[in-house]
């Protein structure tokens, strides 16, 4: 019996280790349309896009791919996004980064980045996406600059 213990034991630290790494400990989302509090009271970012303030294709100005902002959104991948996406087309906990600007929107992107709790609560293809992947996307807490660097770097896979 100690084998298989240990065996539950491993699985269960392996488990706790990647919903940590994936930023675990976020906070509830505002409801949508909600007053938000003074700018940087709650650690968040005045920009559209935060406590449940949707991204619209208007707000994102997308050009050719800026280098620099690609390899600052591939430090916020190694960092934040890792352990549970891959820059592949393979899913690991999450689906596969390969290609997804070809599928998606950047505005749905951007959302799913900042505002995972209302996406989740209101997007149809958000919520098909919790169903296949039966686990949900930890609120990384990033600010609009950081996911727009995440975006440009989706964009060079």
């Amino acid at each position: 019996m100690k084998p298989l213990r240990s065996i539950g034991t491993a699985v269960l630290l392996t488990t706790l280790v990647m919903i940590q790494a994936c930023g675990g400990g976020s906070t509830p989302a505002d409801p949508p349309g909600a007053p938000s509090g003074p700018p940087g009271a709650s650690g968040a970012t005045a920009d559209k896009g935060g406590a449940g303030e949707l991204i619209t294709a208007a707000d994102l100005n997308l050009s050719a791919v800026d280098p620099a902002m690609a390899e600052k959104g591939k430090t916020t991948y190694d960092v934040k996004c890792q352990a549970c996406h891959s820059t592949g087309e393979n899913r690991v906990v999450g689906p596969g980064w390969k290609g997804v600007t070809t599928r998606r929107e950047p505005a749905w992107i951007m959302n799913m980045i900042m505002n995972i709790d209302v996406m989740l609560e209101k997007d149809p293809e958000a919520q098909k996406l919790l169903e296949e992947c039966l686990v949900r996307m930890p609120n990384q807490n990033l600010s609009k600059d950081e996911a727009r660097e995440v975006l440009e770097f989706m964009r060079t896979l």
